[in-house]
């Protein structure tokens, strides 16, 4: 299945999909424990100190990879994220940002985790999170679409886009652009993007897949091998049918344009 085809399988179907992947053994006994637990957490150093309530709430946030930086995510939770100098705010990182907003201990004290926020919320994302990671363990470009569907509309400027990888590969492959420019000034990459792109477009839910059609048609065609049978299978078993997108429309979707009504 191409990044295409099957990123709009996903798309269309994505409640399916949420729950198959919530009702995974491994997903929904850490989503138990996590709902069981979340609401006695009181602390910051309890919410540290248990392993098994910060691994899944780092994992909702993609922060996995950074599971073992407990002093680093202790520094920021105590510092909040109301202060420009707070250090969730200095670290020009969306992830840790949004974490340290859900687990507000500095300014909600003991009743953070009694915040939807911080406990329904987290499970959502984390069931998202596993579906993103699981698509992109056979097809990256999935992934990537998937995650820019979820963040879109966080984008208010260049400097959005430029702060988040994932985001700033969507946006280059869309648009064509090398990833070489990154070694470019910021503040030319960010005028690049602000000429190329209309940020409002991302608020646009039909706007937003059109733009992702355009990036998986030009992710198939920078990556040809990019297919998956697993995901074909799994598509099956969604949709009760194998999805099919023609020729021309791949075709027609890379001769978009960006930014117009």
């Amino acid at each position: 299945m191409s990044t295409f085809t099957t990123y709009m399988s996903i798309s269309t179907n994505l409640a399916k999909y949420q729950a198959m992947t919530a009702a995974d053994p491994t997903v929904a006994q850490a989503t138990k424990y996590f709902q069981a637990n979340i609401g006695k957490i009181a602390t910051i150093d309890q919410f540290i100190n248990n392993t098994r309530i910060f691994n899944y709430a780092m994992t909702a946030f993609g922060l996995s990879d950074m599971t073992y930086a407990k002093s680093l995510i202790k520094q920021v939770l105590q510092q909040g994220v109301t202060s420009s100098k707070a250090l969730a705010n200095k670290l020009n990182n969306p992830k840790i940002l949004a974490l340290a907003t859900a687990f507000n201990f500095a300014a909600k004290g003991t009743a953070t985790t009694k915040q939807a926020a911080a406990s329904t919320e987290v499970v959502n994302k984390y069931v998202m999170q596993t579906l993103e990671t699981n698509q992109g363990a056979q097809n990256p470009g999935v992934q990537l679409a998937l995650y820019f569907q979820q963040n879109a509309s966080k984008i208010t400027d260049g400097y959005s886009i430029l702060a988040d990888a994932n985001l700033l590969t969507v946006v280059q492959t869309t648009l064509g652009i090398s990833s070489y420019t990154s070694a470019e000034n910021v503040d030319t990459q960010k005028a690049q993007f602000d000429k190329l792109l209309k940020y409002s477009d991302f608020q646009d839910s039909t706007k937003l897949r059109t733009f992702l059609q355009r990036f998986s048609a030009q992710y198939d065609v920078a990556n040809p091998d990019a297919s998956s049978s697993g995901s074909n299978s799994l598509l099956n078993l969604v949709t009760g049918q194998t999805s099919g997108f023609s020729a021309s429309l791949l075709m027609s979707l890379q001769g978009l344009k960006l930014g117009g009504n």
